[in-house]
């Protein structure tokens, strides 16, 4: 699968832009602030329905303007599709296919996949719990499209739940009545059903993942792992795997939590406070791995993730956002070397000297809003 053309309209700083993009390595060279993040940040978001920059759509709407629109075309084998994206910060985001207006959002994913790698990613390593969480459900939708709609599902049982939550605490702190929790109980099953579903997708991923990530880490950082992936329950009772099993020990968690969260008004427990503990040889990795060792197991956990994608039948758009930049002239070159074959790789970066020699392909001026093949 690759982007065979690429337009913008008053997204971020370009108010229209058309880039026609070829099978193979692409490069966007120019100064830093010149735009070319925002370009690769576009074929992102069509592939997630998020920036890997900002939490909101607002700041991709280019000031002064009321929406913004990415529209690509894309080839898989022989079919060929054309997506488009309107983004409308504070409304409906709105999306077609192929013309076509009656789909959602949400139904384009699927169309473009991307495995993107950018600076931010050393907060995989460093991060919150957080960081790490979205990176398996950004990878777990890439793999199953149909898994948006149960993370959709879940926040807005966690809300609504949350809500209730906090509606007791405040009459009990308030010397109110005692709330009726019989409603709390429903909610209580939605959480747990929804919830484990998404906890066994993401203990699937990691299981898939952890061989690949062990593997991709040897090869750019030879002789410096194992490393490891575990998936780290908010509950030490959840060591389920099915479904089922999982929705029954989610029920017992919740359960045995709830005064606490009657106090707090909050829910503590579930996947939105679940971990991914990396670990580098017998020691967890944030806070006792190197800078250099951070930056290569953050590399090994998107190359990790292209391998799973690409074996699973559908290579994604590799996107290499400022990497090699960061990186030392060792992990440079292998992870040049790496990435090279892929059916489509975006890079961007500032000079011409920081794409290693082994990238060939096209190249890309990018400077006061334009982009010009060179």
């Amino acid at each position: 699968m690759h982007v065979t053309h690429l337009s913008l309209a008053d997204f971020r700083s370009y108010a229209r832009v058309e880039v026609p993009l070829d099978p193979g390595v692409t490069a966007f060279v120019g100064p830093n602030g010149q735009g070319k993040t925002n370009l690769v940040e576009a074929v992102g978001y069509l592939a997630t329905l998020g920036s890997h920059r900002v939490s909101s759509d607002a700041p991709l709407v280019r000031m002064g303007a009321d929406r913004a629109v990415i529209r690509a075309q894309v080839r898989q084998g022989e079919r060929q599709q054309l997506v488009e994206l309107e983004l409308n910060p504070g409304k409906a985001n709105r999306a077609r296919i192929n013309r076509s207006s009656q789909v959602k959002p949400r139904d384009v994913l699927g169309i473009v996949r991307t495995v993107l790698f950018a600076p931010e990613d050393l907060a995989l390593v460093k991060g919150d719990p957080g960081e790490r969480r979205r990176f398996l459900d950004e990878l777990i939708t890439a793999r199953a499209p149909r898994m948006a709609g149960v993370r959709s599902d879940y926040e807005r049982v966690l809300k609504q739940r949350n809500t209730l939550l906090k509606t007791a605490a405040l009459a009990r702190r308030h010397g109110g009545r005692s709330m009726d929790l019989s409603t709390l109980d429903v909610w209580d099953q939605h959480l747990a059903r929804v919830g484990a579903d998404l906890l066994a997708q993401r203990q699937d991923l990691v299981a898939a993942i952890q061989p690949l990530a062990d593997k991709a880490y040897e090869q750019l950082a030879p002789g410096g792992g194992p490393i490891g992936l575990e998936y780290k329950p908010s509950s030490p009772g959840i060591v389920g795997h099915a479904r089922e099993e999982l929705y029954e020990q989610l029920i017992a968690a919740v359960a045995e939590v709830r005064k606490q969260e009657i106090e707090r008004g909050v829910t503590l427990v579930g996947p939105h406070r679940d971990d991914l503990v990396l670990k580098l040889g017998q020691l967890p990795a944030k806070g006792y791995a190197s800078h250099g060792e951070s930056w290569s197991y953050a590399l090994a956990l998107r190359l990790a993730s292209y391998d799973l994608l690409r074996a699973e039948g559908n290579e994604p758009v590799l996107i290499l956002d400022d990497v090699f930049a960061e990186l030392d002239a060792r992990r440079r070159e292998r992870l040049a070397e790496l990435v090279a074959p892929g059916e489509q790789v975006l890079v961007t970066a500032a000079v011409d000297d920081d794409v290693p020699g082994v990238l060939t392909g096209t190249r890309f001026a990018v400077s006061d809003g334009a982009v010009e093949r060179v």
